[in-house]
């Protein structure tokens, strides 16, 4: 393709404004998309279950920003147009490394994610779009991705259709859209990917349950439970039912902390509570660690990036230690699964060179100040150093990666 031509950016092609998902329970029945679990609203129950566990959400959103990194770098000097793209790749002002980080979370939560790319016949412009994979199914010719707003309520007259890259449809606004869906290989699973932490559901699911029950001993007070024996005379049920809510406005603070038991009384008052005292708060307390640390194995993961272990002291060294250990098994190959289809669309519809394009990696923590020349790093490290070398002369910051001008 002419690197000559002229590129127009994407400025006024917007996206489709779809309404909020609204959750429902219908089973759907449906022979134009493959469904995405066996009630098609498989997606919908992973976010629920990510809005309500704390360690699994915090991975989640850990783990997509360290693979959307700090930003992107090029070649601005002989690639400026694939600069300007890199700080604006649509119609909503979104910088490339904002589109990643969707992309990413997407990937993280779903293992699947689905980025639009949207350009002309002439490809005089590329705008490239995020989509919420919740609102995306795979139609049943596996060639292209139906989009609506409501899966538990489909109708086709509302969906929206897409190819699958690499293919190109017209649309009524005379542009050419595609869909790229990227998902995470499983065995037995043909049209959707598997999120990485499938085995470790069910632990997700045991360490909310462990926060709802704290959450209910915090609501009662953290006071005991227990059984009131009341001594009372009650001509009916409406009688009954008076004394049992007098006596919790009485004693009881929050209703349904205490169970009431009304018998006939004689002429002593026996009136006594029964407390039933719990032993089990140290089981719910490892019920609830085991639990997490099932999680972060679960996703792959490591305990320190996800700040699980700061209460027992700060240490750099570890997290440096496993940022990197992360970086080399986990955030590269995320990264280089993520950018190769926008490498290949950027280069063959604009003609760009993207081989400079690049992620920028920082670690969380640094174990050395930038400003901190080479000799003073080395006599730190126990290493040899000379003061009166020139080369030690050099800051930290002159020869890290730390000095690269990020885009986006």
């Amino acid at each position: 393709m002419d690197k000559a031509k002229k590129f127009r950016p994407a400025i006024g092609v917007a996206n489709r404004t779809d309404p909020y998902i609204s959750f429902g329970t219908t089973r759907v029945e449906s022979d134009a998309f493959w469904r995405w679990g066996d009630d098609n609203l498989f997606p919908m129950a992973l976010a629920l279950m990510a809005r309500r566990s704390t360690t699994h959400r915090r991975i989640i959103n850990d783990k997509a920003d360290y693979i959307s990194g700090k930003g992107f770098t090029c070649d601005g000097e002989h690639e400026p147009q694939l600069a300007a793209f890199i700080r604006r790749v649509n119609g909503q002002g979104e910088s490339l490394r904002q589109l990643l980080s969707k992309l990413a979370f997407d990937k993280a939560l779903f293992g699947n994610a689905f980025l639009e790319a949207v350009t002309d016949p002439g490809h005089t412009f590329l705008a490239l779009y995020h989509q919420d994979a919740t609102r995306c199914r795979v139609a049943r010719d596996s060639q292209h991705i139906l989009l609506h707003h409501d899966w538990s309520a489909f109708r086709a007259e509302e969906a929206r259709t897409l190819p699958l890259y690499p293919l190109f449809e017209e649309q009524a606004d005379g542009t050419l859209r595609t869909m790229i869906h990227y998902k995470d290989y499983e065995p037995a699973f043909e049209h959707y990917g598997v999120p990485p932490y499938i085995a470790g559901l069910n632990v997700s699911a045991i360490a909310y349950k462990t926060d709802r029950w704290n959450i209910s001993r915090l609501d009662n007070s953290f006071q005991l439970s227990g059984v009131m024996m009341l001594d009372s005379s009650a001509g009916n049920e409406a009688d009954a039912e008076r004394i049992v809510r007098l006596a919790e406005r009485k004693f009881a603070g929050n209703p349904g902390q205490v169970m009431f038991v009304i018998r006939e009384g004689g002429d002593d008052d026996n009136s006594r509570f029964i407390p039933i005292a719990s032993q089990n708060e140290g089981d719910w307390e490892a019920l609830h660690e085991q639990a997490t640390a099932d999680i972060v194995v679960a996703h792959s993961w490591f305990r320190t990036l996800s700040g699980l272990d700061y209460s027992s002291g700060f240490s750099a060294e570890r997290i440096l230690h496993e940022y990197e250990v992360a970086l080399n098994t986990v955030i590269l190959a995320e990264q280089a699964e993520l950018t190769e289809p926008v490498r290949r669309v950027i280069s063959e519809l604009l003609g760009f060179d993207t081989s400079s394009l690049e992620i920028v990696n920082r670690p969380p923590t640094r174990s050395k100040p930038i400003y901190m020349k080479v000799w003073e790093a080395r006599k730190a490290d126990g290493l040899d150093y000379d003061p009166e070398d020139p080369r030690q002369q050099a800051f930290l910051s002159e020869i890290s990666k730390y000095n690269i001008t990020s885009i986006g």
